[in-house]
């Protein structure tokens, strides 16, 4: 009952017209005769490791930064809870360890991206990138892209890959919010163009006190954040293009893993890329060379941990369409990933150890006709420890009429961490350096049916099974030795409605993860489901205005005791977002609500989650 009063309080806010003509996306122009007016920000990104004729056969979700103002986000999590293909757990409120688990996959099976560049942290145990202590001020766009992207971005991602962009943004702008409590989240953007060249300067803050990351305490945590980008493009002639980015963020938190209240850590990043792009009509090429560095410090009630680390490396790129019915891509992929790090808390472990990896790229694309497609993708890599292994794709798509079908075919892997290679203990833990690669199959079946020019369905399935599964056993990390360690199927379905006054999607998960023994894996839910939506209103009252709204089911499943380390059935949960802005005098003034209705719960268990959070604001 309660959820449906939810849902007829959502449908009454609702009733206006859902009809336009109108299609408000509208593509840039990035060429060199525009230079002077505005750097380019380029919505429809190119995919590592594509062509024309590729690119359109690969899944993805991009959630601009139009977007993400109108749903009023805060940080990365309150974007990808929007994610049909993704599930979340968060070790507490904003600010606290935040794992994903796309498509069923272990959260260390997705890899995570800055303008196309693996960013994982090595200075962590399992390389996770904790998505928890990256807010949303200073990045312009997010791309989700569910299923095995191995041949398109490298290794570790077997589930998926998310990829954070940081371009310039040509508006000048300054955001602030804040609520009663005076937590506040500040964004200052500021660009200088001239006749060759664009400087975009970026400045986020987020200070928060939030709930105590243990459900069982009252006391309130402190979080705070602070990010910063520069990116940087000249133009060297007509064709090429040389760009620069550099990413600062450091979050400090308190949080609640001893039984003392004044656990605090501090969580360090900086991203730099610095490269060349060519830019013609018969090909495109880009060389990229990158530093990724984490510094992360915790002090547990006196007790300080300090973990370092560290990748560099060099990409090339290069695509071409041969004619009308012909692409193909190639190029290059070398890192190299160090890492230092030692705990000191209730036991003693630490890590020193490097490794690198070179690998090598391909895909063609072809048309058969104006209804046939295939792609084909192909990677090797070559690791210090697990040496050659390759990865491909197959798609073959065919329309009739409205209606796209299509097959594929992938395979993904992920290399041990330096921790499992590396690492030893007190307790007799040392690392394994005959770990091999995990790896992955995945057969997918798809369809997409263009109602009309604003509507569409689409419908996904698909079944991954994960071999020499890493796993600790006997004081050591260990490939399983069975055939399929993991399997994980499902169906993905989505509906989306764009128009000039509204947008609509509605999308629904319903989820299969096992174990070998037939068990299921922890804190997956069977089904998921929700809608994201947002629309214009010009009745008097709120003339001028928009209103999103964001609403996610997330199904029963399983999870591990806090206390006990049973395997308990955790309840369902449905969380609404809100988010009004009205515009006064060519300045936006909003107020935006999470957790509209206060649903009080834990994922995973023993850590609560923040409560209605209301936030007035103002952009100008």
């Amino acid at each position: 009952m309660r959820i449906i009063v939810k849902l007829l309080f959502i449908f009454f806010i609702f009733t206006e017209s859902l009809f336009s003509n109108e299609n408000i996306l509208k593509k840039q122009d990035c060429s060199w005769s525009n230079r002077s007016v505005m750097p380019c920000i380029n919505i429809e990104s190119q995919i590592s490791n594509s062509s024309k004729f590729t690119n359109n056969s690969i899944n993805k979700t991009i959630i601009t930064r139009k977007e993400i103002d109108e749903i009023g986000a805060i940080d990365m999590v309150d974007v990808l809870k929007l994610v049909p293909s993704i599930n979340l757990t968060q070790s507490g409120s904003r600010g606290s360890q935040t794992s994903v688990f796309m498509r069923g996959t272990n959260s260390n099976h997705t890899l995570v991206l800055i303008n196309g560049i693996p960013i994982n942290d090595h200075s962590t145990t399992q390389g996770l990138h904790n998505f928890g202590v990256d807010f949303i001020q200073t990045i312009q766009q997010i791309e989700v892209y569910p299923g095995s992207s191995a041949t398109h971005f490298g290794t570790n991602a077997i589930g998926g890959a998310i990829n954070i962009v940081l371009t310039g943004d040509y508006k000048d702008s300054y955001t602030f919010n804040s609520d009663k409590d005076a937590n506040f989240d500040l964004l200052s953007n500021k660009t200088f163009v001239n006749d060759n060249s664009s400087l975009n300067l970026k400045l986020g803050i987020v200070a928060n006190k939030t709930i105590s990351a243990k459900a069982s305490d009252d006391e309130k945590d402190k979080l705070r954040n602070y990010s910063g980008n520069i990116n940087y493009e000249k133009w060297i002639s007509p064709e090429l293009k040389f760009f620069n980015t550099t990413y600062l963020r450091q979050t400090l938190t308190e949080y609640d893993r001893s039984s003392t209240k004044d656990d605090e850590a501090n969580n360090k990043m900086l991203s730099y890329q610095m490269g060349l792009k060519n830019i013609n009509n018969k090909y495109d090429s880009s060389l990229v060379s990158y530093f990724n560095g984490y510094d992360r410090e915790t002090d547990e009630h006196g007790t300080k941990d300090d973990f370092e680390g560290n990748t560099g490396g060099l990409k090339f790129d290069f695509s071409s369409t041969l004619n009308q019915n012909l692409s193909y891509g190639l190029g290059f992929d070398y890192k190299y990933e160090w890492a230092e790090f030692e705990n000191r808390g209730s036991y003693t472990a630490s890590t020193k150890g490097n490794s690198d990896n070179f690998a090598l790229f391909t895909n063609v694309g072809l048309n058969i006709d104006d209804d046939t497609n295939i792609s084909f993708f192909l990677r090797n890599d070559n690791h210090k420890q697990t040496g050659n292994n390759s990865t491909y794709k197959a798609d073959f798509s065919r329309a009739f009429g409205n209606l796209r079908v299509g097959v594929a075919r992938m395979t993904g892997l992920r290399n041990p961490t330096l921790y499992e290679l590396y690492g030893t203990d007190n307790f007799g833990y040392s690392g394994n350096k005959n770990l091999d690669a995990e790896k992955s199959s995945t057969n997918e079946v798809y369809s997409n049916f263009l109602i009309n020019e604003k509507s569409s369905i689409i419908v996904r399935g698909f079944r991954t099974n994960i071999r020499d599964n890493i796993e600790y056993l006997s004081n050591k990390y260990v490939n399983d030795g069975g055939e399929t360690d993991l399997v994980q199927s499902g169906i993905e379905n989505e509906f989306n409605y764009i128009s000039k006054v509204l947008n609509l999607n509605l999308f629904s998960s319903f989820l299969s993860a096992k174990k070998k023994n037939g068990s299921d894996q922890l804190r997956r839910p069977e089904k998921t489901f929700g809608f994201n939506l947002s629309k214009k209103l010009n009745n008097n009252f709120l003339k001028n205005s928009s209103i999103s709204l964001n609403y996610k089911h997330y199904g029963k499943h399983f999870d591990t005791h806090s206390i006990n380390f049973s395997t308990i059935e955790m309840d369902s949960t449905d969380i609404i977002n809100l988010n009004l802005t009205k515009k006064v005098y060519d300045n936006d003034v909003f107020i935006k609500i999470n957790n509209l209705f206060g649903e009080k719960y834990q994922r995973p268990h023993g850590f609560g989650q923040d409560a209605r959070i209301i936030k007035f604001g103002i952009k100008y």
